[in-house]
């Protein structure tokens, strides 16, 4: 058996907390004795954790990240709430990007010091959200592998800060090859440590929780229904998403009704918007959802407006739920689908979005056409798995071979 760990913060609803969902369910635990580490115990996904890997404790410094400063240093953790501040006045200094990047690597790098280490070695551990700095710093281990979930070239970190902790795993595995190019793009020196493994997909479950009864509101609506599943925030592009619709009423599409399953730190900026454009009923946010697939079975079309992703979970699910799909042309797009043949890329812009989908709604053979090409494509790939279980193998070999030749 070997011992491996697998690394994140939490189980909140979100594209890469499914995707450890599913890595976890499909994982080889005759061979591989696996504990789980979750900073903090928490989320909706918790429910969905299998019985087999072995959830640790929690270390309730690192639960910390995800409360404000001022609760930090309310719950006893002074100097980790004086690490927070210097984070959040080093990354100040800087003005490009989108917020929050550098001061989360600089809340880790601050509060290195007075972070516990894990004391149990392991042969594998795997860190599956960035910033990688506790599998990095803080866990002993044979082999270490870092996970990307994002288009590095697109957010603004503090690279040699970044390089730091990428230089200390043995593997960095992207969930797309077009994933893996932005990021040896951004980072050169590290390209021949760069994997690629598809996140973990399963369509007879996708499609199981998509026949779920939800109270959907969608299946009394007549009009013409898209979907978007995705946090709220600047990256996922959901202020395009309301100006493209916009952009269409005033074309005349007054049948068209856009509804998003999702939640996160715009939403206030989003609902703002819906009533500056007067989207409110035709824009309509349902919110925090455990299954969204009963939302994506009820759509004509998934719209994906992304302003970068790594590959977009929901877009593979939505495929797999043979839905016709439209994705923006962030730079790892043609990772995530054929255009013309399984999904419709379209320019990356409130304009490209309202174009591609007067497109799609305008040509039914088309729309069927990728609906069809999508119902006839196998999604499964546990077989990606593989990619990982050979480089433990490696591992283990060059190990067994470490420990022959010591005793010649």
């Amino acid at each position: 058996m070997k011992n491996v760990l697998i690394a994140s913060f939490d189980m909140e609803v979100g594209g890469v907390e499914r995707s450890l969902v599913s890595l976890l369910n499909n994982f080889d635990y005759k061979s591989h004795q696996v504990d789980l580490m979750l900073y903090s115990h928490t989320g909706d996904f918790m429910n969905l954790i299998p019985k087999y890997p072995n959830l640790l404790a929690e270390l309730k410094p690192y639960k910390t990240f995800r409360m404000t400063i001022g609760q930090t240093i309310k719950s006893g953790k002074l100097l980790l709430g004086l690490a927070r501040l210097r984070a959040k006045y080093e990354a100040s200094k800087t003005t490009s990007g989108e917020a929050g990047y550098r001061q989360m690597q600089y809340m880790w790098k601050y509060s290195l010091p007075f972070l516990p280490k894990l004391e149990k070695k392991y042969d594998i551990a795997i860190s599956y959200l960035w910033p990688h700095y506790f599998v990095a710093e803080k866990v002993q281990a044979t082999k270490k592998i870092a996970w990307i979930h994002t288009d590095f070239s697109t957010v603004d970190t503090d690279r040699k800060l970044d390089i730091q902790i990428w230089e200390k795993f043995n593997h960095i595995i992207a969930v797309s090859e077009e994933c893996r190019n932005a990021f040896i793009k951004k980072y050169p020196t590290l390209e021949n440590n760069v994997l690629v493994m598809e996140n973990i997909t399963s369509p007879d479950l996708v499609r199981s929780l998509a026949d779920e009864k939800v109270n959907n509101p969608m299946l009394q609506d007549s009009r013409f229904k898209l979907i978007t599943v995705a946090r709220l925030s600047h990256a996922k592009g959901i202020d395009n998403a309301v100006r493209a619709l916009k952009l269409l009423k005033d074309k005349g599409y007054q049948d068209i009704v856009w509804y998003v399953v999702g939640y996160g730190g715009d939403e206030e900026l989003i609902r703002t918007m819906i009533c500056e454009n007067d989207l409110t009923d035709s824009f309509i946010l349902l919110g925090k959802k455990l299954n969204p697939y009963p939302y994506m079975k009820a759509a004509d079309l998934y719209i994906q407006p992304s302003r970068y992703e790594g590959k977009a979970v929901t877009v593979t699910e939505a495929q797999i739920l043979s839905k016709s799909v439209i994705i923006t042309n962030y730079s790892t797009a043609r990772s995530q689908v054929k255009n013309g043949i399984d999904g419709y890329i379209t320019e990356l812009s409130a304009k490209g979005i309202a174009v591609g989908i007067e497109k799609l709604y305008e040509n039914f053979e088309l729309r069927n056409k990728l609906a069809n090409n999508c119902k006839n494509t196998d999604y499964s790939n546990s077989f990606e798995l593989e990619k990982l279980y050979k480089t433990i193998l490696e591992n283990r070999r060059a190990y067994n071979d470490k420990c022959s030749s010591s005793s010649l």
